[in-house]
């Protein structure tokens, strides 16, 4: 049986989920000379550029770092294509780059989902920032990565016990998108069914 969608009678929406409404999606330092040396950067990219498309699908704000463009190089091209111009960072956290949250501060969204690299340096230190700050985090694990497989566990494992929590590309997808049956549910199943690298 197909229960009809009646908002009354619904139960309340878990605090604990992600919106369309009130999250961001930060995109750290996904950068050209970074990639090539960090465990599975190819499925990195692949499933942050899937939380680029379902955030532009759904009208979900993204924001972007590059730590020290100069020598690592720009936010690789086939991210850079579909994001906006990127704030550049010296410090280690995106937390350090004066303005990058002030749009979605002015638009009351408090919660934020955050992929890149690296999983044990700029992520980590970024989410720690953002949840000082009193965000709401979220990291997408199959989307950060890092050089050595013990960082990357490392900082998984610190960043949940810090208060983030973890999630992954296709259950923050479907998060954002909430009900089936709608012309952008079809496009974000489509994004879900691609074939990996």
């Amino acid at each position: 049986m197909l229960w009809d969608m009646d908002e009354r009678d619904a139960l309340p929406r878990s605090p604990e989920l992600m919106s369309r409404y009130d999250t961001a999606l930060l995109v750290v330092d996904v950068q050209e000379k970074l990639l090539p040396a960090i465990t599975d950067g190819p499925r990195i990219v692949w499933n942050t550029r899937r939380l680029i498309d379902a955030a532009a699908i759904l009208g979900v704000p993204v924001l972007v770092s590059e730590q020290y463009p100069k020598g690592l190089g720009p936010t690789v091209g086939e991210l850079a294509e579909r994001l906006p111009a990127a704030v550049e960072k010296l410090t280690f956290s995106a937390g350090g780059c004066p303005g990058l949250f002030d749009e979605i501060q002015r638009r009351g969204i408090h919660k934020i989902l955050v992929c890149g690299i690296e999983a044990h340096v700029c992520v980590q230190q970024t989410v720690l920032d953002l949840l000082a700050d009193g965000r709401r985090v979220y990291v997408a694990a199959d989307a950060v990565g890092s050089r050595f497989e013990v960082d990357y566990r490392t900082a998984l494992g610190r960043m949940d016990s810090a208060g983030a929590t973890l999630t992954t590309t296709e259950a923050a997808m479907f998060e954002w998108c909430r009900i089936a049956g709608t012309p952008e549910f079809k496009r974000i199943s489509r994004l879900a069914i691609e074939k990996g690298p």
